[in-house]
């Protein structure tokens, strides 16, 4: 496992989105994608001071009450979530890691003592592990307000529909903790699997990127990561058909899409695109974008006279994120900094 360190603070002297104005900003997006300018760290770095909790698996077993179904809070390609109870009455969340997918134990707890020095208010932060066996459990922070895919599909009808300032806010803060990971360390943290489930909430929906732990991560003198998990389908970027390569920009891509699902409350994928132009919520976007009827994807339920031109920008941002080209999306820093823009324009 490669050791990581703090990127130096600095400020970007050649273009500061943030005080972009608002008649500026489209030929601006352009402009600064295709830039070369370095991309310096602008957001508040804090490392994980006290040392992670190493628990046995009774006391794993005690906290989920022997992983009890009627504990599980998600599933995913990783392994399965289960709302726990630590002794000391925390309530916490356990991940219990699919076997296919853990590694040795010598490389495995390198990897925890790595990420578990990693921390930040927009990431899930780790609290401690238990390795015994091939039995690999994670233990992170619990988030009460679930994640937002349950927020945005609110299946069961029993959630209240999020606004446009609560979802301008899980916006801006998943972008600031997904660019603390790209840019705030050397080498780079990837996270590989971007997605609406991945992005939690605490009781003041603050958001929390989640997994990313679970990332490799890169050498400095590498530019990409292999992997044999290329993602989540509906967030997979175009390039990694050919390339099976993940990268910041691969990341980027599948923002773009959260991005698009924020503002217009639309799943990735599904049947409500079966017969529509595009095949899914990206290609129907950037069809109706390129016919000058971006107002037409805005979610009805929540765009109004007041949130109008922001969801319009963020549709924009959301396009140049996913670009083709790779090279032609912004970094995570960038557009942490044009949302930003928006929020001190309309907001």
């Amino acid at each position: 496992m490669n050791r990581i360190r703090k990127r130096d603070n600095s400020e970007d002297e050649e273009t500061d989105v943030s005080k972009l104005n608002t008649n500026s900003l489209d030929q601006n997006l352009y402009l600064i994608t295709n830039s070369k300018s370095k991309e310096p760290l602008s957001i508040n770095i804090a490392m994980f001071e006290q040392p992670l909790l190493k628990l046995t698996l009774v006391d794993i077993l005690e906290a989920t009450n022997n992983f009890c179904k009627s504990n599980i809070v998600g599933d995913g390609g990783f392994g399965t979530v289960y709302k726990a109870k630590l002794p000391d009455g925390k309530i916490v969340a356990v991940k219990k890691l699919n076997k296919s997918k853990t590694q040795g134990q010598r490389e495995f707890l390198a990897e925890m003592e790595t990420i578990g020095k990693v921390k930040h208010q927009n990431l899930v932060p780790l609290l401690g592990y238990c390795s015994f066996g091939e039995e690999k459990l994670l233990v992170y922070e619990y988030m009460v307000n679930g994640s937002l895919d349950l927020w945005l599909r609110n299946r069961t009808g029993g959630l209240e529909i999020l606004n446009w300032t609560k979802r301008f806010k899980i916006a801006i803060g998943s972008a600031r903790g997904l660019a603390f990971l790209h840019h705030g360390f050397i080498p780079h943290i990837i996270h590989r699997d971007i997605k609406a489930s991945n992005i939690l909430l605490n009781e003041d929906f603050e958001p929390k990127v989640a997994d990313f732990g679970l990332a490799r991560l890169i050498s400095a003198c590498e530019t990409h990561v292999s992997t044999d998990l290329a993602g989540t389908f509906g967030y997979i970027p175009p390039e990694y058909g050919q390339s099976w390569r993940s990268t910041t920009r691969g990341d980027v891509y599948s923002f773009g899409v959260i991005l698009l699902e924020l503002v217009t409350g639309k799943e990735p994928t599904g049947p409500e695109f079966k017969d529509i132009e595009g095949g899914n919520l990206v290609g129907w976007v950037l069809k109706k974008m390129k016919k000058g009827q971006v107002v037409d994807v805005l979610d009805p339920t929540v765009v109004n006279g007041a949130s109008k031109q922001a969801m319009i920008k963020t549709v924009q941002i959301a396009a140049i994120c996913l670009s083709e080209n790779p090279a032609s999306r912004p970094s995570m820093l960038h557009v942490f900094k044009f949302l930003k823009a928006i929020k001190n324009d309309f907001l």
